[in-house]
């Protein structure tokens, strides 16, 4: 990840005013019962593990505020692209045609976007009760659920009484770069100024025609976008648009899904209790199992086609796709090609360099560094991704600012002993 820039920069002054006042105030205040982040707040845990402390109380409450945005998010897609059933529900039938697209990456699509969607439905719900009863508040994000459903055929116009939502996938900006970062032996935590070219567009390290150089729909806004499409004999019976919608979203799937990847070992290095601990490294992992799905599927898109070039009148951009199957491959020199390997199916992290280049490389998660990601990167990447846009005004909505000061307490939490 990139290091927080752009809405986390508002609340620097906050930051340095917390970490002065608490360096300024003394060991007499502090003596007096000042509560940091790694003070007990629910007291010693049965069995001598240490204490949830302030700032285990502050990762938790961030992460299940993020499970909501992402579960917000993948319902969408689940009423849309997905199977509905008595776990995830949805308008009976969905959208046939957008189905029929996503079908493409993988006939196994529809089931593959129910259960993601499942999963982090029950993270959110997971959290809010283990909050609960270690006497903590959830979060409720429902005050900022008023972005608009798609008018597609198949999106619930009535989700929760009104159809509000809390992200719009109608507008999105998506960094593609992780293709690249995980098929290289550079590690980002090592060099912040690592170069990853985009997996899509022109492959020449610009954005030009890339999902990063523009605004870019992954769900049919209404049934204009589905128009001459049907579900019969996917890919000739569905339209280059659709296409690029589809693609899209499998795109879309991986970027969010490889920042939960990174986020969780990179708060698990700040938590105390044991048991806080355990819940983080349990839930991380279903993240990656997503990413790893998410990064293969993707990597169908246009196959064994020429390149896909679909230029967005409503969003005044234009994406090409290729295919990714003969793309840039690795060389014999590990060191050639850095950031720019593409190979469809190299879908298991290079080995790259990690705590020290000396040890050799390793095949791991990454970032993970603290000092380079963390709660407030992972707020910027998704106001970057363009999930908070009001289309109304093409301003994000107060969300970003709810969900950066409950990063940056996140952030500020320490694993002291």
């Amino acid at each position: 990840m990139k290091q927080v820039e752009g809405v986390s920069k508002q609340f620097g002054g906050r930051r340095r005013f917390l970490k002065n006042g608490f360096l300024g105030a003394g060991a007499a205040t502090l003596s007096a019962g000042l509560l940091t982040s790694s003070s007990p707040v629910f007291g010693r845990e049965e069995g001598g593990r240490d204490p949830i402390t302030k700032g285990d109380i502050a990762i938790l409450t961030f992460l299940q505020a993020l499970e909501q945005v992402e579960a917000d998010l993948w319902i969408q897609y689940s009423e849309l692209g997905g199977i509905h059933d008595n776990e995830v529900s949805g308008v009976s039938g969905g959208n046939p045609a957008y189905t029929a697209a996503l079908t493409i990456l993988d006939g196994d699509m529809p089931q593959y976007i129910h259960d993601n969607t499942d999963d982090e439905i029950s993270h959110a719900a997971f959290l809010q009760k283990y909050l609960e009863s270690k006497g903590a508040s959830a979060v409720s994000l429902e005050s900022f659920r008023h972005l608009p459903t798609s008018k597609a055929a198949g999106a619930n116009q009535n989700f929760k009484g009104d159809g509000g939502r809390l992200t719009n996938l109608t507008q999105l900006t998506i960094d593609t770069s992780f293709w690249t970062r995980y098929r290289s032996i550079t590690n980002p935590d090592f060099d912040l100024g690592a170069k990853f070219i985009q997996a899509t567009g022109n492959f020449d390290g610009t954005n030009t025609n890339s999902l990063n150089g523009g605004r870019f729909t992954a769900i049919p806004r209404s049934d204009d976008d589905t128009a001459g499409s049907d579900a019969s004999n996917p890919p000739s019976s569905i339209t280059s648009k659709l296409q690029a919608i589809a693609f899209t979203a499998g795109f879309h799937f991986a970027f969010i899904e490889q920042g939960g990847t990174s986020l969780y070992p990179t708060l698990a290095q700040k938590v105390r209790n044991l048991e806080v601990l355990r819940v983080l490294l349990s839930i991380g992992p279903s993240e990656t199992m997503h990413f790893q799905t998410w990064q293969d599927k993707a990597g169908n898109a246009n196959q064994g086609n020429p390149p896909l070039t679909v230029t967005d009148p409503v969003n005044n951009s234009t994406v090409t796709f290729r295919d990714l199957h003969v793309a840039q491959g690795e060389s014999q020199n590990e060191t050639d090609n850095q950031g720019q390997v593409l190979q469809a199916n190299l879908i298991m992290p290079e080995p790259t360099h990690f705590l020290d280049k000396n040890f050799g490389p390793v095949a791991i998660i990454r970032p993970t560094s603290t000092l380079n990601g963390g709660a407030q990167a992972a707020v910027q990447g998704f106001a970057n991704d363009g999930l908070f846009v009001d289309p109304a005004t093409g301003k994000n909505t107060g969300i970003v600012a709810r969900m950066m000061r409950l990063a940056e307490e996140a952030d500020e939490a320490r694993r002291d002993f």
